[in-house]
């Protein structure tokens, strides 16, 4: 079968198609295993030095804001960390060792994947949307990467502080189980990572027809009201600065994605034959 997938003359079948897809998807699921496994025999800098970092109170973005709070009179400075992280199941610290080590592998090998769907996806495209398709796995890895750390170092962090710390009465001490962080943590993280990923979606959106710039310049001020739910949503913090953090971005994001559609556009007429 590799020979006549060789001989450009040769039309894959169906199951041509997915021989090849099942190759691309064992590559990437050994490019996770194989981080996984460096991460999780790191143990004690993936948790003491990133998973566990954002409830400690010399935390990056606490000094960051702690400053900023100083400089400009403002009030975002969070000096006290007034909750404890607790497992509750005797297998729940491996578990969790297992799951974060995965995850990790699978960030890592994020940009490696994207490269092997975009391997898959490839042959189907013309000369002229390979070109115009160019630098693809670069931008949507860019993209998931700053989301992540966006994630790790503004929500999450805002997120912890605020919910580690609310208390309906003095009477209850916050103790968070473990499950419960980790939770926050990763899954703000990769969320936002995904959030990130709007412009690209935009960019085959507007490949496609679906999306124009216009389109989106007549929905702008829906879109804005859209963020700022989206912000007080995903930031539990109730102050207006915090949630500012998070929605600036994203106006940030969608002011990109109008370029980036327009770019298409004009791409598009540019390539249609004048009569």
């Amino acid at each position: 079968m590799n020979n006549k997938l060789k001989d450009p003359n040769y039309e894959m079948t169906f199951l041509d198609h997915l021989e090849a897809l099942r190759w691309h998807l064992v590559r990437s699921v050994a490019a996770i295993f194989v981080f996984a496994l460096v991460a999780f025999f790191n143990k004690e800098f993936l948790f003491d030095g990133i998973i566990l970092a954002p409830k400690n109170k010399d935390f990056l973005t606490y000094r960051v804001l702690c400053e900023l709070s100083e400089r400009y009179n403002l009030d975002m400075c969070f000096d006290q960390i007034n909750f404890s992280v607790i497992n509750f199941n005797m297998s729940g610290q491996f578990t969790t060792h297992m799951w974060i080590a995965f995850m990790t592998g699978f960030i890592l090998a994020f940009p490696y994947i994207i490269w092997e769907l975009w391997r898959f996806i490839k042959p189907a495209l013309s000369e002229g949307e390979r070109k115009l398709s160019g630098g693809v796995v670069f931008f949507v890895s860019l993209l998931f990467l700053l989301g992540l750390l966006f994630g790790y170092y503004v929500i999450a962090p805002l997120s912890i502080n605020f919910l580690g710390n609310y208390q309906i009465s003095s009477e209850v001490n916050n103790t968070i189980s473990l499950d419960s962080y980790i939770n926050i943590v990763t899954m703000l993280s990769l969320s936002t990572g995904l959030v990130f990923e709007l412009p690209m979606v935009v960019y085959f959106l507007s490949k496609l027809g679906i999306i124009t710039p216009q389109f989106m310049r007549t929905y702008r001020k829906h879109a804005m009201v859209v963020n700022l739910v989206l912000a007080a949503v995903i930031t539990p913090s109730p102050d207006v600065t915090s949630q500012l953090l998070v929605a600036i971005p994203l106006f940030i994001l969608y002011e990109i994605s109008i370029y980036v559609s327009q770019m298409v556009v004009k791409k598009k007429l540019a390539s249609v034959p004048i009569s």
